[in-house]
């Protein structure tokens, strides 16, 4: 164990640092800086304004000096300072981090505990009404833009029946406190979450019960029914722990297709996390909080993987950390 984490946290380093270089000569690519975009909102700003602007951001550097600075911060954990918020990056994703995670992790949680649960009741009814109708159901919210139906969620759920806030994470005019907090937060994100989990809960759905008609067909299972084995622990113990191991597989792949889609949801709903911080930072050309912000989401993504990586072993005890 503690061999395969070692090697795995000298894979994430390397793989953090392409990222991180990747993304800045991508970004350096794009037309226009910060300067620029603080130059236009001045209006009448004059060329000595927008120069004063470049060597305060160190934007008057050549590439190669400005990369070389870029480096030895990362080596040094600094993700830089942010000229547009006015604040360190690292103290901006720290704030907005923990609204992301809890997105993201409602949102999977759901999408795989229901998703589940539809792929295990459509494959134990396959061929019939129930199969037939959980099938179009996944369908249709897998062919569905989320930000569709986070827009129709918020008509039917916030305008219509007034049922649940439209968005924002907590009602800060009404200064709640302790439980009531809790509460308030609970109730902001299930409309966000239900909008970002409803597409991967489909995905879940059909790959739970291709999965498990595929599993109830091999030796193992038919040689338990023809021991008398009951049919629950067969379900539970032969057929739906080794069905799980696709789903597990889609999981880790999916993870930064979850923390893509929720710029799209933050944005919808107002969600105050890092999704809808970089969504801003793009529009302003604030290339050092951007450059942060995708280096966070890659260590997400590599720390969910390694994660999963261990969650096989869980699942099945013949598979061996490598």
């Amino acid at each position: 164990m503690l061999s395969f984490l070692a090697r795995r946290g000298v894979q994430l380093a390397l793989v953090v640092l392409g990222i991180a270089v990747i993304n800045f000569f991508l970004l350096h690519l794009a037309p226009g800086d910060a300067a620029q975009v603080l130059a236009g909102e001045a209006g009448s700003a004059t060329p000595e304004y927008l120069a004063a602007l470049r060597k305060q951001f160190g934007l008057d550097q050549s590439l190669p000096v400005q990369f070389g600075v870029y480096l030895g911060n990362l080596l040094t954990f600094n993700l830089g300072y942010s000229f547009r918020q006015g604040m360190p990056v690292a103290e901006l994703i720290m704030q907005r981090l923990p609204a992301t995670l809890l997105l993201m992790g409602t949102a999977i949680g759901f999408a795989l505990v229901v998703g589940s649960a539809l792929g295990v009741a459509a494959a134990r009814n396959a061929g019939r009404v129930a199969d037939t109708a959980i099938s179009a159901v996944a369908l249709l919210f897998y062919a569905t833009p989320v930000f569709w139906t986070g827009i129709m969620l918020i008509v039917v759920f916030s305008v219509w029946l007034d049922w649940l806030p439209v968005g924002g994470m907590v009602s800060i005019e009404k200064g709640y406190t302790g439980v009531a907090y809790l509460q308030d937060v609970l109730l902001h994100l299930i409309l966000p979450a239900a909008t970002l989990g409803l597409f991967f809960l489909a995905v879940y759905a059909r790959l739970m019960r291709a999965a498990m008609i595929d599993v109830q067909g091999q030796d193992f299972v038919r040689t338990a029914v023809a021991k008398g084995v009951r049919p629950g622990r067969i379900a539970r113990r032969h057929v739906l722990r080794n069905a799980l191991l696709p789903v597990v597989t889609m999981l880790g792949v999916q993870v930064g297709s979850v923390l893509g889609g929720a710029i799209l949801v933050e944005t919808v709903f107002s969600w105050p996390g890092l999704g809808r911080l970089a969504f801003e930072a793009l529009f302003q050309r604030d290339l050092n909080l951007l450059l942060g912000i995708l280096l966070c989401s890659s260590v997400v993504v590599v720390i969910a993987n390694i994660l999963i990586d261990l969650l096989y072993t869980v699942l099945d005890p013949r598979i061996e950390l490598i």
